[in-house]
């Protein structure tokens, strides 16, 4: 992992110098490919934040035992959600 990151960090900056010249911003080619990234980047955070941390959560035998809990952790779940989805609308 370590070597990965470090042959991989210095190879995208020098990519990102040598496009910076025939970038244009406003190109429809350039907003497709930014929002493809944007959307790809946010689902692996989503599937990271449900998959890998709150599946732990969810499973624990404390949280199994008790249904009135199970309820207000899925709510207090879809009531964060919300809230983040509101503010990056509004951001």
């Amino acid at each position: 992992m370590v070597f990965f990151f470090s042959v991989t960090t210095p190879f995208g900056i020098a990519l990102g110098i040598a496009l910076t010249k025939t970038y244009k911003e406003n190109s429809s080619s350039a907003l497709i490919t930014v929002g493809i990234l944007n959307s790809s980047s946010a689902g692996i955070l989503i599937y990271m934040a449900l998959v890998d941390l709150l599946s732990a959560e969810f499973m624990a035998p404390k949280l199994q035992a008790n249904i009135k809990l199970q309820i207000k952790c899925y709510m207090e779940a879809l009531l964060g959600v919300g809230g983040i989805s509101m503010l990056a609308k509004f951001a």
